[in-house]
């Protein structure tokens, strides 16, 4: 029997059913992956659908994936081009049997994958598909989706009191492959040099980011109280970027953390980072329920907002460019590096739809571009949530960013880090820049202006004394 394994987001060989199973069928296994050129178009707002970064992590974490399988007598077929043209005719070249794939729950891949099926049932080839993304698995939910709650609080109480997560799957030993194929190359990158690229693709890089955040520093245990950071790499976890494209397994971190739990520590902080899981799991599932709504202006309630559609306001939120020393920080962090805290991410959403009355499809649209961890489902969930029009019993969410600014960055450490011009400024001052005086501004050798952004909202309005 001849099963071609399509890999997608699941760029690993822990824990993974599908590669799993198929080694079990006593079968040759044909993995492969496909860079599809759709996702590097460029979008109507003139930058491109994947951005720099976000290739560059991709194609690392191919180059390991291709390593990992090697490693188990396997190897990694890479093929350009649309899948559900290539995958058919890969499937008849080989005279493959079945295909095996992780299932998806947003459009664009789904309608993918209904393209490829219908190509293969012509040549009479099954295609199995594989839930394997999410921390719980959909069949062990205990509402049906369409009952799926939609405030997150109650999903995650009927979720913890009625189901258990399942086992990982071992990586599987020896598997068969024809060394007779043409495997491919990986394309080669030509971007600009950046110095700051922090994290690297693949699924070596996630496992050991993971042994030394919980095994080696020991950071676990103060999870929860460091979480809110934003500066330097040990505030958080930072699995996102791995999760994102499946280089790392969500049971596999549930697994480690029980693990911990039981060898070092249990606390909130042990918690609150599978409580997290969770949330990504739940943004999966409202995409499941909610189909394409996610990405309608209306979003999920259906909700009429008047959005504003200011092309130059955007580019200036887009690079760093607002006048208001946390969001520009926020931004150029991103744009430098292709992460953002969560924190961050909050605040630069909430500025740009309740401040800047920008439409948030514009913001969730950058954030798909730029962001390495970028995940379609928590992506548009987190968006809809911000803009009022997602899962949210706080509809009228609304973040001081003058009083977000004091209370997760109070030295001005931060945003003197991203935006040097303001380094001579005091801790506070620094976030208020745009009422500075002009002695103010002579004092600390920085010109409103001239050396950095005017404010383009009025900064007064948030005033922390009100």
């Amino acid at each position: 029997m001849k099963i071609l394994l399509w890999f997608r987001n699941d760029l690993r060989v822990h824990d993974h059913e599908a590669l799993f199973k198929a080694s079990q069928k006593t079968a040759q296994v044909f993995p492969l992956y496909v860079l599809d050129p759709r996702i590097f178009q460029e979008m109507p707002m003139g930058f491109p659908k994947t951005g720099n970064l976000r290739t560059q992590f991709l194609v690392e974490s191919l180059e390991n994936l291709r390593k990992n399988l090697q490693s188990i007598g396997s190897n990694l077929i890479i093929r350009i081009g649309h899948p559900e043209e290539i995958i058919p005719q890969l499937a008849k070249e080989l005279l493959i049997d079945e295909v095996f794939v992780s299932e998806e729950v947003t459009s664009e891949e789904t309608d993918i994958d209904t393209s490829v099926e219908v190509a293969l049932k012509k040549e009479g080839i099954k295609i199995k598909f594989f839930w394997q993304a999410t921390l719980y698995h959909l069949d062990d939910l205990p509402m049906k989706i369409e009952n799926l709650p939609n405030i997150f609080t109650q999903f995650r109480n009927q979720v913890e009191k009625a189901t258990k997560v399942r086992s990982t799957f071992p990586i599987p030993k020896n598997l068969n492959f024809s060394n007779t194929i043409d495997i491919g190359e990986l394309p080669k990158l030509d971007f600009p040099e950046t110095n700051q690229q922090l994290y690297k693709g693949g699924e070596d890089e996630a496992l050991k980011r993971l042994e030394e955040y919980f095994w080696q520093k020991d950071l676990l245990k103060v999870y929860k109280e460091t979480r809110n950071g934003m500066l330097g790499l040990d505030y958080s976890s930072k699995f996102s970027l791995w999760l994102a494209n499946g280089c790392i397994s969500p049971r596999y971190i549930y697994e480690q953390v029980k693990k911990y739990e039981a060898e070092r520590t249990q606390n909130d902080s042990t918690y609150w980072l599978i409580f997290e899981l969770l949330w990504r799991d739940y943004f999966r599932f409202v995409a499941l329920k909610y189909g394409n709504k996610i990405f309608f202006e209306k979003g999920i309630q259906g909700k009429t907002i008047v959005w504003k559609q200011h092309k130059s306001i955007f580019e200036k939120w887009r690079l760093g460019e607002t006048g208001v020393p946390l969001i520009d920080a926020n931004m150029k962090e991103l744009l430098a590096t292709g992460f953002m805290s969560n924190r961050g991410r909050q605040n630069v959403a909430s500025f740009l739809v309740k401040d800047l009355q920008i439409d948030w499809r514009w913001g969730a649209a950058w954030f798909e571009s730029q962001l390495i961890d970028y995940d379609v489902c928590s992506n548009w969930g987190n968006w809809l949530y911000v803009a009022g029009i997602g899962n949210d019993p706080r509809e009228n969410r609304y973040f001081n960013i003058l009083k977000q600014a004091h209370n997760y960055d109070p030295k001005g450490e931060y945003v003197k880090f991203w935006l040097p011009v303001l380094a001579n400024i005091t801790a506070e001052k620094v976030h208020s820049v745009a009422l500075l005086t002009a002695e103010e501004q002579r004092k600390y050798q920085v010109t409103i202006g001239v050396d950095y952004p005017k404010a383009i909202v009025d900064v007064r309005k948030w005033n922390i004394k009100k």
